[in-house]
């Protein structure tokens, strides 16, 4: 003998609507953490302000600096000077277009940034930017203002 159930059978349904909503919110943020990734090949100096900085692509970069106490770093790594030629001079003739960005602390002496742009000439680097912290962003958060 068959007895059926007083409560009604329902077959299982899956909605697509919130998983689709769901998906939507984790693409949004995971775009918006990729944004927000800035790759800092140099070290921690105390960067000089300007008003008419632009902000550029930091693609396929070296990045030179000197700190506060004289100490010369290629990318993050402290050289000598006689190995930051040495460096510089590989580079230049693996890859003759590379950018070459430049980190002189604001409180370290006008000789070493001289010296430094001296080493990058006789390298064979001709185009070189300066790295500051622009005046224009410093309200805007994670500009580095």
């Amino acid at each position: 003998m068959h007895l059926s159930s007083p409560i009604p059978h329902k077959k299982a349904r899956i909605e697509i609507i919130p998983l689709i909503d769901i998906m939507f919110f984790l693409l949004a943020s995971f775009m918006m953490v990729s944004l927000s990734q800035v790759h800092m090949k140099g070290i921690k100096v105390n960067l000089p302000s300007g008003v008419s900085g632009e902000t550029q692509s930091k693609r396929e970069y070296i990045s030179v600096s000197v700190d506060t106490n004289g100490y010369w770093f290629f990318d993050k790594e402290q050289v000598s000077p006689e190995e930051m030629q040495a460096r510089l001079t590989k580079v230049h003739q693996s890859a003759p277009d590379a950018k070459v960005f430049v980190r002189g602390d604001r409180d370290t002496v006008h000789g070493n940034i001289t010296r430094l742009l001296e080493m990058l000439r006789a390298a064979g680097f001709y185009k070189i930017s300066f790295e500051i912290k622009s005046e224009a962003l410093k309200g805007v958060p994670g500009a580095g203002g």
